[in-house]
């Protein structure tokens, strides 16, 4: 029985473990927000504030513990000059889990782990210029569509297209 074993376990030993935990919350310094399951994510926020909590001291001491932990030293340098000093009035909770529901692939709950104190991030802007570059294919392809009409209606009269053969009525041309 696992009585008073506290530590989440991930289904990983306790090195890859170590890794795995270290990857996200370097991901989390440099990103501000990631997304992953829940239970990666619940794994993450302890070692993700005690790292903050690190930054808040600042000695070289903390620094160098910080690094012993995350082992890259990019991440280490951005924890303690920016995101430290966001949070200095605030005594812990400096991290924010924000549910998303299921994964279709496998059902597993996905989540976003991400600062509290962090800038907001709108999203909404890509999907708005994804959108648009959809639309603009489909008006070069309408402006065609009626030069061509006009040219085989003066020649002959257009025969009728099959459903399962849309191109074949257009090779016989």
């Amino acid at each position: 029985m696992r009585h008073q074993k506290k530590t989440v376990r991930l289904g990983r030993k306790a090195e890859h473990r170590k890794a795995l935990l270290a990857n996200q919350v370097c991901n989390l310094i440099e990103h501000q927000r990631i997304k992953t399951t829940l239970a990666k994510a619940k794994a993450v926020r302890p070692l993700a504030e005690k790292m903050v909590t690190l930054g808040k001291n600042g000695s070289i001491h903390a620094r160098r513990t910080a690094f012993s932990t995350l082992r890259h030293k990019d991440a280490v340098k951005k924890l303690f000059d920016e995101i430290a000093p966001r949070s200095t009035e605030r005594n812990g909770g400096y991290t924010r889990i924000v549910r998303l529901g299921q994964r279709k692939s496998d059902s597993a709950s996905m989540a976003f782990i991400e600062w509290v104190d962090a800038a907001v991030v709108v999203e909404e802007k890509p999907a708005e210029e994804k959108k648009a570059k959809r639309k603009e294919p489909e008006a070069k392809r309408e402006e065609p569509k009626p030069k061509e009409k006009e040219a085989p209606a003066a020649e002959e009269p257009k025969k009728k297209r099959r459903w399962f053969s849309r191109k074949s009525g257009e090779a016989e041309k």
